[in-house]
């Protein structure tokens, strides 16, 4: 017998597509909350992304959607609207990703569907928010990457701008939807959350963006990826391979200058302090650079691990996949499928006297029928 979640009993409406919104769906969706899916026509463009597919499941599409059901409704037509406001009717939260013209057009805002259930939560994830002077403009994650500033803080000095290795921004969107969507449940109150991806990102450039509001100074590009309060907090090139170093104050530094064997960097007042390495920061990394390059990455991780620094080796995904600390910690997981398994990364949310289990994303339209149990009228 499946485990109650502890969002058990919470019904969640989900109109989206792609990855921001069906992230949030996902994330509630695995932690017991009943999500239903409603798609038209072909449904979720992100069922036809890419090629790779197990027993029909499109990989791209079984990240984000799994522990759902889907329904197949025309929001447009007359007959399918009443099944929607049926479904409205019982329903806790609404959690959509479509653009603001859209999500009005459709009826899919609070304001709109309170008439039906005054207590809904009605969540819009959008690009640049329900109002405002960008608000309809088309947006995804690329493009609030560049006009945020971000890729302007991200790659080596004097290269062009460049995009994090992943989708940053509709993934976190997802998640502020998420907590938008919960805070207002835990209120007992419906209402309109508003999640921008825009605004999204300038939330989370939070120190950066402090330093300029307050200083003027607008934060420049290190080499190699290096941080832009601590120093050293970079990568390294080691013996062979390559390390990711995070020094983030005095007592981590004296360790690493006593591990190295170099005890008059604690006395050099170049090196002694935070702010002193931050002067010095090109002394300081070249310092650090030839120290590294005496031992390979790994024998350093295995050297100053155990002495409390924080340092990891540079690794690829399918070495952070298949290494002990993702299974271990439930990070891996499979659904059985008619033509094997279909491997999955779990819910990062752990919850005490919850343990996850995971269903197959649904069919397209397979649970429609459900909708046939539902009555609602006005």
């Amino acid at each position: 017998m499946k485990q109650a979640g502890p969002l058990a009993g919470i019904r969640v409406i989900e109109v989206c597509h792609i990855l921001a919104g069906p992230y949030c769906g996902m994330l509630l969706a695995d932690l017991g909350a009943d999500v239903i899916k409603v798609e038209t026509g072909s449904g979720d463009i992100a069922r036809s992304t890419g090629s790779d597919e197990i027993d029909g499941h499109n990989t791209y599409f079984a990240s984000l959607n799994r522990n759902k059901r889907s329904v197949l409704l025309d929001l447009a037509d007359h007959r399918c609207r009443k099944q929607f406001e049926a479904l409205v009717s019982s329903s806790h939260g609404l959690v959509t990703n479509l653009r603001p013209r859209a999500i009005r057009k459709l009826g899919l805002t609070y304001e709109h569907l309170s008439a039906i259930n005054p207590s809904l939560v009605c969540v819009a994830v959008t690009g640049f928010g329900l109002d405002g002077p960008y608000s309809d403009l088309p947006a995804y994650d690329y493009i609030i990457q560049a006009m945020s500033g971000l890729m302007m803080l991200t790659g080596d000095p004097g290269s062009p701008p460049m995009r994090v290795g992943y989708s940053v921004v509709d993934n976190t969107g997802g998640m502020m939807a998420a907590i938008g969507l919960l805070s207002k449940l835990v209120g007992r109150t419906g209402g309109q959350v508003d999640v921008a991806l825009y605004d999204t990102l300038l939330s989370q450039l939070n120190y950066m963006a402090g330093a300029f509001l307050n200083t003027g100074k607008i934060p420049e590009r290190q080499p190699n990826g290096a941080h832009s309060f601590f120093v050293p907090a970079q990568i390294f090139r080691a013996k062979e391979g390559y390390l990711a170093l995070f020094i983030t104050h005095d007592s981590f530094w004296r360790t690493l200058a006593e591990a190295f064997g170099r005890k008059d960097w604690l006395e050099d007042s170049r090196f002694a302090t935070m702010p002193a390495r931050n002067e010095n920061r090109r002394l300081v990394v070249e310092s650090v650079q030839l120290e590294l390059l005496r031992r390979t990455s790994t024998e350093w991780v295995e050297l100053l691990q155990p002495l409390g620094i924080v340092i990891g080796v540079v690794g690829t995904l399918d070495d952070a996949l298949s290494g002990h600390n993702a299974a271990a910690r439930g990070m891996l997981a499979s659904i059985a499928t008619g033509q094997g398994p279909l491997r999955i990364v779990g819910n990062p949310i752990k919850v005490e006297g919850f343990e996850e289990t995971y269903s197959a994303p649904p069919r397209l339209g397979e649970h429609t029928a459900l909708l046939e149990h539902l009555s609602y009228e006005r």
